[in-house]
């Protein structure tokens, strides 16, 4: 079905077509429609207008409104103040155009075919090591954006870039060598979750015991260092054992998504070492080319605006001067591929902000190499902290960081004993507890984070988080469970639009408000800002918590107001639940 036009878009285009007639001389000036406290919305573009016409902007505003035919869209105009015109759409206009996203799967949303392919480059866990705090982010950001970009009409290619490759591989493979049975340790039937965490726990195991050798044992340093170079040079032996240890930290990576409610498949994890062979030349081309010189026996990329604290340019170390590769040389070989090979017209990094100068050389690098221009832009979605309720970075009481693992379950545990709490009253079985538990345990988590502009640090507070109050996703999560019950509990009606009738106040602004679902949307989309669809969300709950206290369905006055009424709420479900999983969340039918 093709996209519902908004009350908005209507509106804008009749005072487009009553600027038209009233002042041809405008030409095609833009009326500046927004939505209003004072009425549905306001326009103030006749007052930029009258500068340039040299004219009353009142007296052009009553022109303008005089020259706006009768139409069954705009109720009333009332031009205010010096020249803006307060706005008002027929109730009618409403639920008729509720009722067009209503017969649409896609609730009226556009879905662009001309969009795009954006490769999203995010959850960056790594090889052999464990999941912690800091990894939360840019996997719950990213995978929105993921749903986000891909209903909206985009091509998306998703890129786990994990840490697969480096110097501390000599030395685990080493230690694997001289004593081979340390990732042997394995339950047979273990489910998905067991055998994450057995794995971690090999891993974390021959980590410590390879690093404490590596510490104290001058010879197996020796050994390790030299396996980094067999590593490096592809010896056959060596990348088996390399392969171990991606393979282990897969189960454990999986074991971790898969409670994160997240979808990541194999052929997306494309590590550091997926690129190893375009390394050097990359290198050739960016020297061969001028954009990076031998400085010291490095080869650099220099920068006029970019200077270290005694300032000396500080530039972006593409390979070192003993010949090694560092990061740099691998996420400029990424984009090489992602544009040439991917044919991506956008790079999107869901990554720490602490990165961002890394990211800034990166990418002006590319676009001196001629990988990145006016067609192909790359921009990272940059995230703040995880804080504790000290507002200090969070960590555990003895000062580690926190597993995420740990933080996962703890969420769970807690929202499974809110919703056991209330389970009584809907008559939840054992089975739908526990499974709901887990539901508004991860939704918490993700809501949490992607309620807060990704640049802002967040203070990570579970008992904030699980509240039935305030801006969280339990709130919205039984607002949904609310609408269901509204739905059983009245058996002799269906949800049916009745342009006909005349809208309460809170009937007024629930509708509007789910009118701006598709524009919401666009703008999330355009600005990479899934923090927008949550407030959205929010308000549309809270709209409806008025609507439900002021407007009752089953006690309706008429059989067609019921309807209507239901026809609302039916509408409010299916948009809240459709956002709810852009964002990844789900929307448990009883809670």
């Amino acid at each position: 079905m093709a996209s519902v036009p908004s009350l908005a878009s209507t509106v804008q285009q009749r005072l487009a077509e009553g600027l038209s007639a009233a002042l041809p001389e405008a030409g095609s000036a833009d009326p500046l429609l927004r939505r209003s406290d004072r009425a549905d919305f306001q326009a103030n573009g006749i007052l930029a207008l009258a500068k340039q016409l040299k004219g009353n902007p009142r007296e052009l505003a009553t022109k303008v409104v005089g020259a706006i035919p009768e139409n069954d869209v705009l109720k009333e105009i009332e031009v205010s103040g010096p020249g803006f015109l307060n706005i008002t759409v027929s109730d009618a206009a409403i639920v008729r155009t509720l009722a067009a996203r209503a017969a649409d799967d896609r609730l009226g949303v556009p879905f662009n075919e001309a969009a795009g392919t954006t490769v999203i480059d995010y959850a960056q866990p790594n090889v052999a090591k464990e999941m912690h705090v800091g990894h939360l982010r840019s996997a719950v950001i990213g995978a929105a954006m993921v749903e986000i970009l891909e209903f909206t009409g985009e091509k998306v290619v998703r890129r786990h870039h994990i840490g697969d490759w480096g110097t501390q591989f000599g030395m685990l493979i080493q230690y694997l060598i001289e004593h081979p049975h340390e990732l042997d340790h394995r339950s047979e039937d273990a489910d998905a979750e067991t055998s994450g965490a057995e794995a971690m726990s090999n891993l974390n195991r021959l980590y410590k015991a390879s690093r404490a050798l590596f510490d104290s044992d001058e010879e197996f340093k020796t050994r390790a260092r030299a396996r980094v170079v067999d590593l490096q040079a592809g010896d056959e032996e060596t990348l088996a054992l390399w392969q171990r240890f991606v393979d282990e930290s897969k189960i454990y990576f999986y074991s971790v998504f898969e409670k994160l409610d997240m979808d990541i498949q194999d052929p997306d994890i494309v590590g550091e070492s997926g690129y190893n062979d375009m390394l050097q030349e990359t290198c050739r081309i960016l020297e061969e080319s001028g954009v990076a010189v031998r400085s010291e026996g490095a080869l650099c990329v220099f920068f006029d605006d970019i200077k270290g604290p005694d300032g000396n340019p500080v530039p972006l170390i593409v390979q070192k001067s003993d010949g090694g590769f560092g990061y740099a040389a691998t996420d400029l070989s990424a984009i090489r591929d992602r544009v040439q090979n991917l044919k991506a017209s956008t790079l999107l990094y869901v990554v720490d902000a602490r990165q961002s100068l890394h990211f800034k050389m990166v990418f002006e690098t590319a676009r001196r190499a001629g990988w990145l221009n006016d067609e192909v832009k790359a921009h990272q979605l940059a995230f703040g902290t995880v804080l504790g309720k000290d507002g200090k970075p969070f960590k555990t009481r003895e000062g580690e960081t926190v597993r995420l693992q740990d933080l996962l379950d703890e969420a769970i545990d807690r929202a499974t004993a809110v919703v056991r709490e209330k389970a009584g009253k809907v008559g939840l079985a054992e089975q739908e507890i526990v499974e709901n538990g887990r539901y508004v345990g991860i939704g918490a988590v993700k809501y949490a984070d992607l309620s807060t502009s990704a640049v802002r640090d967040y203070k990570f507070d579970l008992d904030q988080m699980v509240s039935l109050n305030g801006d969280t996703s339990v709130y919205l999560q039984y607002a949904y469970a609310r609408i269901q019950s509204i739905k059983r509990n009245v058996p002799d009606a269906g949800p049916v639009a009745h342009p006909e009738l005349e809208l309460a106040p809170a009937e007024r602004a629930l509708g509007l408000h789910l009118d701006q679902f598709g524009e919401t949307l666009a703008e999330v989309a355009a600005e990479y800002a899934p923090h927008k669809l949550a407030a959205y969300l929010y308000q549309l709950a809270s709209h409806l918590t008025t609507f439900y206290d002021q407007c009752s369905v089953r006690h309706a006055e008429t059989q067609e107001q019921k309807e209507n009424r239901l026809f609302l709420v039916d509408l409010t479900g299916r948009t809240l639940q459709r956002g709810m999983a852009l964002l990844g969340i789900r929307t448990p039918e009883r809670l």
